[in-house]
Protein backbone atom coordinates (compact mmCIF):
# COMPACT_ATOMS: atom_id res chain seq x y z
CA UNK A 1 0.00 0.00 0.00
CA UNK A 2 1.48 3.18 -1.40
CA UNK A 3 1.11 6.43 1.53
CA UNK A 4 -1.14 8.41 -0.48
CA UNK A 5 -3.58 5.13 -0.20
CA UNK A 6 -3.73 5.54 3.58
CA UNK A 7 -4.86 8.99 3.35
CA UNK A 8 -8.37 8.23 5.30
CA UNK A 9 -9.83 8.97 8.80
CA UNK A 10 -9.15 11.88 11.56
CA UNK A 11 -6.33 13.94 10.57
CA UNK A 12 -5.12 15.95 14.02
CA UNK A 13 -2.99 18.96 13.33
CA UNK A 14 -1.24 20.16 16.67
CA UNK A 15 -0.77 23.67 17.94
CA UNK A 16 1.65 25.57 19.70
CA UNK A 17 -0.48 26.86 22.75
CA UNK A 18 -2.81 24.22 23.51
CA UNK A 19 -0.07 21.41 23.19
CA UNK A 20 2.53 23.73 24.77
CA UNK A 21 6.07 21.53 25.83
CA UNK A 22 3.33 18.19 26.02
CA UNK A 23 3.30 18.17 22.15
CA UNK A 24 4.65 14.25 22.23
CA UNK A 25 2.37 12.88 25.14
CA UNK A 26 -1.00 15.37 23.44
CA UNK A 27 -0.36 13.35 20.36
CA UNK A 28 0.34 10.21 21.55
CA UNK A 29 -3.10 10.16 23.27
CA UNK A 30 -4.55 11.31 20.13
CA UNK A 31 -3.04 8.62 18.23
CA UNK A 32 -4.39 5.92 21.03
CA UNK A 33 -8.26 7.46 20.21
CA UNK A 34 -7.49 6.81 16.71
CA UNK A 35 -6.08 9.52 14.90
CA UNK A 36 -4.86 8.10 10.96
CA UNK A 37 -2.75 11.50 10.20
CA UNK A 38 -0.79 13.93 12.44
CA UNK A 39 -0.06 17.31 10.93
CA UNK A 40 2.72 19.14 13.17
CA UNK A 41 2.17 23.03 13.07
CA UNK A 42 4.32 25.44 14.72
CA UNK A 43 4.94 28.58 13.12
CA UNK A 44 6.55 30.81 16.10
CA UNK A 45 8.96 27.84 16.93
CA UNK A 46 12.79 28.53 16.09
CA UNK A 47 14.37 26.37 12.74
CA UNK A 48 15.90 24.31 16.37
CA UNK A 49 12.69 23.73 17.93
CA UNK A 50 10.72 22.75 15.10
CA UNK A 51 13.51 20.22 14.02
CA UNK A 52 13.39 18.86 17.63
CA UNK A 53 9.37 18.32 17.46
CA UNK A 54 9.23 17.39 14.04
CA UNK A 55 11.83 14.55 14.98
CA UNK A 56 9.97 13.46 18.02
CA UNK A 57 6.66 12.86 16.23
CA UNK A 58 8.22 11.42 13.30
CA UNK A 59 9.76 8.70 15.22
CA UNK A 60 6.20 8.35 17.33
CA UNK A 61 4.26 8.39 14.13
CA UNK A 62 6.58 5.46 12.99
CA UNK A 63 6.32 3.85 15.72
CA UNK A 64 2.38 3.73 15.46
CA UNK A 65 2.10 3.50 11.66
CA UNK A 66 0.48 6.70 11.71
CA UNK A 67 0.91 9.35 8.77
CA UNK A 68 2.72 11.85 9.28
CA UNK A 69 3.01 15.28 7.59
CA UNK A 70 5.14 18.90 7.90
CA UNK A 71 2.67 22.22 7.82
CA UNK A 72 4.55 24.46 4.35
CA UNK A 73 7.99 23.29 5.14
CA UNK A 74 9.05 20.53 2.45
CA UNK A 75 12.31 20.65 3.87
CA UNK A 76 11.72 20.14 7.26
CA UNK A 77 9.70 17.42 6.11
CA UNK A 78 12.56 15.73 4.11
CA UNK A 79 14.59 16.39 6.93
CA UNK A 80 12.95 14.39 9.46
CA UNK A 81 11.66 12.05 6.72
CA UNK A 82 7.81 13.01 7.62
CA UNK A 83 5.44 10.98 5.04
CA UNK A 84 4.74 14.59 3.00
CA UNK A 85 4.12 17.78 3.70
CA UNK A 86 0.64 20.03 3.54
CA UNK A 87 1.16 23.58 1.20
CA UNK A 88 -1.23 26.56 1.65
CA UNK A 89 -2.04 28.94 -1.28
CA UNK A 90 0.87 31.18 -0.28
CA UNK A 91 2.95 28.48 0.57
CA UNK A 92 6.23 26.44 -1.11
CA UNK A 93 4.96 25.68 -4.90
CA UNK A 94 3.79 21.92 -5.05
CA UNK A 95 6.56 21.55 -7.77
CA UNK A 96 9.34 22.51 -5.74
CA UNK A 97 8.05 20.59 -2.60
CA UNK A 98 7.69 17.45 -4.74
CA UNK A 99 11.28 18.45 -5.97
CA UNK A 100 12.36 17.99 -2.21
CA UNK A 101 10.16 14.97 -1.44
CA UNK A 102 10.25 12.69 -4.42
CA UNK A 103 7.47 11.12 -5.97
CA UNK A 104 6.52 8.45 -3.16
CA UNK A 105 5.86 11.22 -0.07
CA UNK A 106 2.41 13.35 0.55
CA UNK A 107 1.84 16.68 -1.06
CA UNK A 108 -1.47 18.07 0.24
CA UNK A 109 -3.14 21.44 -0.91
CA UNK A 110 -5.35 24.00 0.79
CA UNK A 111 -7.81 24.96 -1.33
CA UNK A 112 -10.50 27.11 0.71
CA UNK A 113 -13.79 27.19 -1.01
CA UNK A 114 -12.15 27.01 -4.19
CA UNK A 115 -12.82 24.02 -6.70
CA UNK A 116 -10.69 25.57 -9.20
CA UNK A 117 -7.89 25.26 -7.03
CA UNK A 118 -8.55 21.76 -6.45
CA UNK A 119 -8.76 20.82 -10.03
CA UNK A 120 -5.21 22.90 -10.35
CA UNK A 121 -3.68 20.79 -7.18
CA UNK A 122 -5.05 17.63 -8.83
CA UNK A 123 -3.68 18.52 -12.00
CA UNK A 124 0.12 19.27 -10.45
CA UNK A 125 0.15 16.16 -8.46
CA UNK A 126 -1.12 16.65 -5.30
CA UNK A 127 -2.23 13.56 -3.45
CA UNK A 128 -5.12 14.90 -1.75
CA UNK A 129 -6.65 18.83 -1.15
CA UNK A 130 -8.42 20.12 1.83
CA UNK A 131 -11.76 22.41 1.80
CA UNK A 132 -12.60 24.83 4.77
CA UNK A 133 -13.47 26.58 6.76
CA UNK A 134 -17.29 24.85 6.86
CA UNK A 135 -17.86 26.04 10.01
CA UNK A 136 -16.76 29.12 12.78
CA UNK A 137 -12.84 28.37 13.29
CA UNK A 138 -10.69 29.47 15.87
CA UNK A 139 -7.68 28.83 13.84
CA UNK A 140 -8.69 31.11 11.03
CA UNK A 141 -11.40 32.92 11.60
CA UNK A 142 -10.70 35.07 8.20
CA UNK A 143 -10.97 32.01 5.86
CA UNK A 144 -13.31 32.11 3.98
CA UNK A 145 -16.50 29.92 4.24
CA UNK A 146 -16.90 26.30 1.72
CA UNK A 147 -20.06 25.07 1.27
CA UNK A 148 -20.38 20.99 1.96
CA UNK A 149 -21.47 20.65 -2.20
CA UNK A 150 -17.90 21.38 -3.06
CA UNK A 151 -17.80 18.37 -1.19
CA UNK A 152 -20.56 16.55 -3.43
CA UNK A 153 -18.83 17.73 -6.72
CA UNK A 154 -15.06 16.53 -5.58
CA UNK A 155 -16.53 12.94 -4.65
CA UNK A 156 -17.79 12.80 -8.24
CA UNK A 157 -15.36 15.00 -9.76
CA UNK A 158 -11.72 14.10 -8.31
CA UNK A 159 -9.79 11.17 -8.14
CA UNK A 160 -7.57 11.94 -4.77
CA UNK A 161 -9.20 12.45 -1.54
CA UNK A 162 -10.55 15.27 0.25
CA UNK A 163 -9.78 16.25 3.93
CA UNK A 164 -12.78 18.99 4.99
CA UNK A 165 -11.37 21.41 8.10
CA UNK A 166 -12.91 23.95 9.86
CA UNK A 167 -14.48 24.52 13.29
CA UNK A 168 -15.98 20.63 12.69
CA UNK A 169 -17.59 19.15 15.75
CA UNK A 170 -19.62 16.21 16.70
CA UNK A 171 -22.49 17.63 15.91
CA UNK A 172 -21.83 18.55 12.34
CA UNK A 173 -19.10 16.17 11.04
CA UNK A 174 -21.41 13.68 9.95
CA UNK A 175 -22.74 15.64 7.21
CA UNK A 176 -19.12 16.56 6.12
CA UNK A 177 -18.48 12.08 5.72
CA UNK A 178 -21.74 12.05 3.93
CA UNK A 179 -21.65 14.64 1.43
CA UNK A 180 -17.93 13.14 0.51
CA UNK A 181 -14.85 14.08 3.02
CA UNK A 182 -12.38 11.32 3.29
CA UNK A 183 -10.47 12.92 6.17
CA UNK A 184 -11.85 15.39 8.68
CA UNK A 185 -8.99 17.84 10.21
CA UNK A 186 -9.03 19.35 13.55
CA UNK A 187 -7.04 21.01 15.79
CA UNK A 188 -9.28 22.77 18.74
CA UNK A 189 -11.64 19.82 18.84
CA UNK A 190 -8.92 17.61 19.62
CA UNK A 191 -6.28 19.35 21.23
CA UNK A 192 -8.54 21.48 23.68
CA UNK A 193 -10.24 18.80 24.64
CA UNK A 194 -9.76 17.63 28.80
CA UNK A 195 -9.97 13.88 27.41
CA UNK A 196 -7.65 13.67 24.20
CA UNK A 197 -8.04 10.07 24.02
CA UNK A 198 -11.88 9.30 24.57
CA UNK A 199 -12.58 12.73 22.70
CA UNK A 200 -9.87 11.23 19.62
CA UNK A 201 -12.32 7.71 19.91
CA UNK A 202 -15.57 9.76 19.44
CA UNK A 203 -14.45 11.12 16.54
CA UNK A 204 -12.69 7.95 14.90
CA UNK A 205 -16.10 6.10 15.21
CA UNK A 206 -17.63 8.55 13.09
CA UNK A 207 -15.94 6.77 9.98
CA UNK A 208 -16.71 3.28 10.89
CA UNK A 209 -20.55 4.20 10.56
Amino acid sequence: MTLANRLHGLYVITDPVLCGDQLVEKVTAAIAGGAQIVQYRNKQASPKQQRQEATALAELCKQHTILFLINDDAALARDVDADGVHLGQQDTGLSHARALLGANKIIGVSCNNRFDYALDAQDAGADYVAFGRFFPSQTKPQAPQADPSLLERARNELHIPVCAIGGINLANATPLLAAGAQMLAMIHGIFAANDIKATTRRYADLFKI
